[in-house]
């Protein structure tokens, strides 16, 4: 700017400009800056508005019991019916605004907050996951329901059941049956679920209590507080063989039971180190572990080259399954033994 400056004087102003490449409009800008606007400057009431005596006097009469819950819209309204006008709906908005009292003003019943369910597994048999999916029948508008329990730290499926209706009845079944198989004492036994009517049910929370099991829900409106549930729910109807129906409760059963025995005994799961759900819940994933680092370790002796950094090992098994894990700080102190 300074040199278009100098050479504007001898050359003019358009032809500096433009032998230096700067916009004119920026040069004569620079040359006579706007100047800024006077804050001190007080805005002018407008000849229209409330005096300070009439806008206290609409805050007392939307802070009275009468109007104190009430939209501006419905007090405006309940002020016409008594034969008052105070000022226009948009009005006692600004007004309140200037209070910082632009909020939900209506009665409504506020839900306290639901605890986040954190559940921790060391090993099988301590934390269960129940849920219960739809498939579909060979008709529209028929269903099948498959209950399905689920050993959160194993992912095993320690029972399920297939029937045409969802009732509490037979989710007690089911959960008896399961528990007496697997040989579950008092006080070692948390079940969680999500709040289905059957998982809500009297008849399952007095089950619960009597067999000593310690009951626990997702929280409303929360899709990821029952994960493990969810995901083998996903596993099963993603498999290529899933039907788009099943022509009977039969047919459904049948596949249910080739597919459960294909999750428990045949399928490496990730979650758990490519181990199988039975190898995991029977106890046997330390032997097949020690198997697959003595396969590795001889392949590491014949070519040493083909792994880089370190000796290679296979992928470990979880000490530790959360549901909701807290921070890290918390959870390290809740795995002291």
């Amino acid at each position: 700017m300074q040199a278009v400056a100098t050479h504007a004087r001898e050359i003019g102003a358009a032809t500096a400009c433009a032998a230096l490449s700067v916009p004119r409009a920026s040069y004569y800008r620079r040359l006579k800056p706007p100047s800024p606007p006077n804050l001190a400057e007080a805005r002018t009431r407008p000849a229209r508005a409330l005096c300070d005596h009439e806008r206290q006097e609409v805050l007392a009469v939307l802070h009275n019991d009468q109007f104190v819950d009430k939209a501006p819209a419905e007090a405006h309204a309940m002020l016409m019916d008594e034969g008052r006008y105070l000022c226009s709906v948009r009005t006692m908005y600004r007004i309140l605004d200037g209070e910082k009292e632009v909020r939900e003003r209506r009665n409504q019943l506020r839900h306290p907050p639901y605890k986040k369910p954190e559940l921790l597994a060391t090993a099988p048999n301590q934390v269960w996951s129940w849920d219960i999916t739809k498939l579909l029948g060979p008709v529209k508008w028929t269903y099948y329901y498959l209950y399905v329990i689920l050993d959160i730290f194993s992912r095993y499926v320690v029972g399920w059941l297939l029937a045409d209706r969802e009732t509490a009845a037979l989710a007690n079944r089911l959960i008896a049956e399961t528990i007496i198989r697997q040989g579950i004492e008092k006080g070692h036994l948390t079940i969680h679920a999500d709040r289905g009517a059957s998982m809500k049910s009297n008849p399952v929370a007095q089950l619960l209590a009597d067999l000593g099991v310690t009951k626990s829900h997702s929280r409303p409106h929360v899709s990821d507080d029952n994960p493990f549930s969810e995901s083998q729910f996903k596993t099963m109807k993603y498999r290529p063989e899933f039907p788009d129906r099943f022509g009977s409760i039969q047919d459904a059963r049948a596949f249910c039971r080739v597919f459960f025995d294909w999750y428990n005994l045949e399928h490496r799961h990730s979650g758990i180190g490519y181990l199988t759900p039975e190898m995991v819940h029977c106890g046997l994933a330390k032997k097949v572990l020690e198997q697959r680092q003595i396969v590795l370790s001889e392949a590491f002796e014949k070519h040493p080259e083909r792994f880089i950094n370190r000796p290679p090992h296979p992928a470990a098994l979880p000490k530790a399954v959360w549901i909701n894990p807290p921070k890290k700080e918390e959870r390290d102190i809740k795995l002291v033994p």
